[in-house]
């Protein structure tokens, strides 16, 4: 086992009776910087949806005059789903204004047609413009207007191509939310969020030692987090807007495993201060600590129900790890459930936004991606690799982060709930692990 990147539960084990020793030269650095272009993650993808909707985007008029060129972003969010072919619109650039061939387009093979513009109106601004076309039924499915920033011109390709999602498929996309994971390269450790492709990464903590498990606010303005740069391991919560945190659990022994409530009012933690790793809550602010579970076994990585009624987390109370649910207000609201029955080691519960499914890591010849189907608890393996952890759901419920090891390499990989598209996020050197998909933003 890797030492400092040792799965959530076995680390409750190892950091529970005492304190992680500190490395030489201990540095932390709070920051809201960009990410070097090693930090930048790489994207493969392999597979495709069992249907893909054809999309001719053209290239937007006036793009050139701008320092991101959005007709490849939405082509590229769009063809990584695997729910879209992207058809050779040939090198036309047609502007939301003009009058549309949408017969040419459909003749191409395109079911739907998308063209724009992008204008500078001075300080930087600019007006971005777009309309998406049905070119089977001949007509006009819509479209928006953006007045943005230069820096903001990325994110507007990603709510563009969520635009054409949600229109076409009749769901949320999940382009423009954003991705935080934790790299380390040589013996640093920096904690960085990302667009949902991997790109424009941001630096929000840099230190000589680890930081794991990241977490989400339900609004997307926040991170939690364990940092061990203080001997031991202990729980922030980090402001991504300001750079700035707040200590929220510093308690005797391991402070681990923060999950958001739906609120974002509290967050429940496994701590070790009373001996076994058990599960409390705390305020966002540090404040209230409540402690949920009391047995004589490990409880560790509580995770949230979205509806805020029940904590899904991990215990070995019945001689292994298996996963168990509780109400939000812990045991004595009523006895901790089994959900997990299938195999003999079952950790790192995440619930998907519906509150329907269940994604978990089990241990069978590896260490595997496994969703279950709460409603009738069917289980599906979604991934190959040996070497799973720490799930995420994206904001949709149709796709699943987590991280793996491809070629001998610590790699993110995305798989969608059916299992049939792949993505693989990798770093040009170094090693990324810990992720969390975010939430959609505001």
């Amino acid at each position: 086992m890797r030492k400092l990147w040792a799965p959530l539960w076995l680390a409750a084990r190892r950091h529970g009776a005492r304190a992680h020793a500190l490395f030489a030269g201990l540095a932390v650095v709070l920051a809201c910087s960009a990410g070097s272009a090693q930090a930048q993650l790489n994207v493969e993808i392999t597979g495709v949806g069992a249907s893909q909707f054809p999309i001719a985007t053209a290239n937007f008029q006036g793009e050139a005059q701008a320092p991101q060129n959005l007709t490849a972003i939405i082509r590229s969010d769009l063809q990584r789903s695997g729910r879209f072919r992207n058809v050779d619109p040939g090198g036309a650039t047609v502007a939301e204004s003009a009058n549309a061939d949408l017969g040419s387009w459909k003749a191409r093979g395109a079911d739907a047609f998308v063209a724009g513009s992008v204008t500078p109106t001075g300080n930087g601004q600019y007006d971005v413009r777009f309309r998406l076309y049905d070119t089977v039924k001949g007509t006009s499915l819509g479209g928006l207007a953006f007045t943005v920033s230069a820096n903001q011109l990325r994110v507007t390709g990603h709510k563009i191509a969520d635009y054409i999602y949600e229109k076409l498929l009749g769901e949320r996309g999940v382009f423009a939310t954003r991705l935080s994971y934790v790299s380390r390269v040589g013996g640093r450790f920096q904690l960085l969020i990302s667009d949902s492709d991997g790109q424009n990464s941001q630096v929000a903590l840099t230190s000589n030692e680890p930081i794991i498990s990241p977490s989400w606010s339900p609004d997307g303005s926040k991170v939690a987090y364990v940092s061990f740069e203080a001997k031991k391991p202990v729980v922030y919560v980090h402001d991504l807007a300001t750079g700035k945190r707040t200590l929220v659990s510093n308690q005797k022994g391991n402070n681990s495993a923060p999950s958001w409530s739906p609120d974002g009012q509290r967050l429940a933690v496994a701590l070790s201060r009373d001996g076994n790793t058990q599960i409390y809550q705390v305020g966002a602010d540090g404040s209230g600590l409540k402690r949920l579970t009391r047995s004589s076994a490990i409880d560790t990585e509580p995770q949230y129900a979205p509806d805020g009624r029940s904590i899904y987390f991990t215990s070995d109370r019945g001689g292994a790890p298996q996963i168990y649910r509780m109400p939000a207000g812990g045991e004595e609201g009523g006895a901790a459930q089994r959900v997990t029955f299938k195999g003999s080691y079952n950790v790192s519960p995440r619930i998907s936004p519906d509150g329907k499914q269940l994604a978990y890591i089990t241990r069978s010849g590896g260490f595997k991606l496994q969703l279950m189907d709460l409603g009738n608890g069917d289980v599906t393996s979604l991934t190959d690799t040996a070497n799973d952890e720490a799930p995420s759901f994206a904001a949709n419920g149709k796709y699943i982060l987590y991280a793996t090891r491809v070629g001998g390499r610590s790699v993110l990989a995305a798989v969608s709930t059916d299992g049939r598209t792949r993505q693989v996020l990798s770093l040009q050197s170094g090693e990324v692990r810990e992720p969390s998909w975010g939430p959609f933003m505001q």
